[in-house]
């Protein structure tokens, strides 16, 4: 005897996986806000401190593609409300560490519940809402990507400022909690779909993702040279990019059920929207670290203080997100998603050529204010073009491809600036190459306040130039097709709910 079926309300189950989506987000990047307090109590460098951050991303990019899969076959609440229970049990880990070796590791848990929950997100959107409210559906998931990862700088600040780092930490647990009764109770359980699992193409992406990583950020501090015996800086990123490309090769050779579906790399758009948020993660992560360094050590403000510089983003980004939203079903995405990216360009290249010992804070946030306009208007038309065509059966699989191209680039972004960073200081001021002198969370002294700030206005260009690459890509998107075979799909999939 059949089930009653389950009525399906898509905008209360995707408030409910917003809560977690925007707690994961936010840890991104609420780290950058607490380096100098992170660096002063472990006693360690920058390239330490930033692999609190690298190691998360890293661990949340690399398992994106199975767990999406892994959301199509158990189904992406099962997903979701696993991955929320070890993302929340590891923050508690966070905060109870007394070491900076074992904050890394306890980041890495983080980061692996993270690629639990990001791909159900999206996953639901394409399986619940038909193709003309998906529009609406990715702005509010976009919208949540843009404003928790400004977010994060601010909340860590005050956080770090009234209560100590470890509270960035302990502040996911009641949230984590609440997310996860919500999802319990309004995330239907939608049908199920047989796969299997590439476990070479796991290894070889795996593998290949960190050594690449690993290299690009230690660099640096090995002078770019021998790491240990045979084994080289040049030697990891070099074996990272092989394995890299032979990841790629398996899976074009693959002919069960690879673990990136090459095949959904012919839809134009969804193409170009990888390239282009690959960039975007980039830029959000990176632009972070210099700005919060310059903000403390530089201008001696409070952790809350350096963070509050991010508010202008983060409001004018929540205030666009409705009208943005409204915009992306009815405008073709390469203006929306092109106006943003253009704005998010001119504001990282203006920030690079003002930073210095004296600028008045007020035109600091002129940059910051113009930055909140780009992120309107970048998260939601990327993620609608990405998903619009993706088939309802591959919903999870694509889902797992766009959100691990971002978080590569975010990882990319993270190793990227940190060896930048550590490479200006090293020219302006060799004897502070890696950090040591902001690591009391404190001000600079003023001897120091010109090298320092161009140090990191240089750091500022190299997120700005990567942007250029993503606004190209979005310039290049196709009008998206109306497909009747979408709605029927999506209509389908809701029908074949039970209870």
């Amino acid at each position: 005897m059949a089930t009653p079926r389950e009525e399906v309300r898509p905008w209360p189950a995707l408030w409910a996986l917003v809560v977690g989506f925007f707690m994961i987000l936010v840890d991104s990047t609420i780290v950058s806000v607490a380096t100098p307090s992170i660096l002063n109590d472990f006693g360690t460098d920058v390239g330490n401190v930033i692999w609190v951050t690298s190691a998360y991303l890293l661990a949340y990019a690399v398992p994106l593609l199975v767990t999406g899969r892994l959301g199509d076959r158990i189904g992406p609440k099962k997903m979701y409300l696993t991955g929320l229970t070890v993302f929340t049990l590891a923050s508690l880990w966070c905060g109870l560490t007394s070491s900076i070796a074992m904050l890394i590791v306890a980041r890495v848990v983080q980061g692996l519940g993270a690629s639990m929950v990001t791909p159900q997100t999206m996953a639901v959107i394409t399986r619940i809402f038909p193709p003309d409210q998906r529009g609406r559906a990715m702005s509010l998931w976009g919208a949540t990507a843009g404003v928790a990862i400004l977010v994060g700088p601010i909340l860590g600040g005050v956080l770090v400022d009234g209560l100590g780092w470890q509270w960035i930490f302990f502040v996911n647990i009641p949230v984590g909690v609440i997310g996860f009764v919500l999802a319990m109770r309004l995330v239907p359980d939608l049908p199920t779909h047989e796969h299997k699992f590439d476990l070479l193409g796991v290894a070889l992406s795996t593998i290949g993702l960190f050594l690449l990583v690993f290299g690009i950020q230690e660099g640096q501090k090995y002078d770019w040279g021998k790491i240990t015996g045979p084994i080289s800086v040049w030697s990891l990123i070099i074996a990272g990019l092989v394995l890299l490309g032979l990841f790629v090769f398996w899976q074009s050779r693959n002919r069960n059920e690879p673990l990136l579906p090459l095949a959904l790399f012919r839809d134009r758009n969804f193409s170009l929207a990888n390239v282009s948020i690959t960039t975007v993660g980039f830029a959000v992560t990176a632009m972070a670290f210099p700005l919060m360094l310059y903000a403390q050590a530089v201008r001696g403000l409070s952790p809350t203080k350096a963070a509050l510089l991010l508010a202008p983003m983060a409001i004018i980004s929540g205030v666009l997100a409705p009208f943005v939203g409204r915009l992306v079903d009815t405008t073709p995405p390469r203006f929306i998603a092109g106006f943003g990216l253009a704005c998010n360009v001119v504001a990282l290249f203006w920030l690079s050529q003002i930073i210095s010992p004296d600028l008045p804070i007020w035109e600091l946030l002129l940059p910051m204010a113009l930055m909140g306009v780009a992120n309107g208007f970048m998260w939601a038309p990327i993620g609608s073009t990405a998903t619009r065509n993706l088939p309802m059966h591959q919903a999870g699989a694509g889902a797992g491809v766009y959100n691990t191209t971002r978080q590569v680039g975010a990882v990319l972004g993270s190793a990227g600036i940190a060896v930048l960073m550590e490479s200006r200081l090293a020219h302006y001021l060799p004897a502070m190459a890696s950090g040591e002198g902001a690591a009391s969370g404190g001000r600079l002294p003023e001897a120091l306040h010109q090298g320092f700030s161009d140090a990191m206005a240089d750091a500022m260009i190299l997120p700005a130039a990567v942007l250029v690459i993503g606004l190209i890509a979005a310039l290049l998107f196709a009008s998206p097709v109306r497909r009747q075979s979408d709605a029927t799909a999506a209509s389908g999939d809701r029908e074949g709910l039970r209870g």
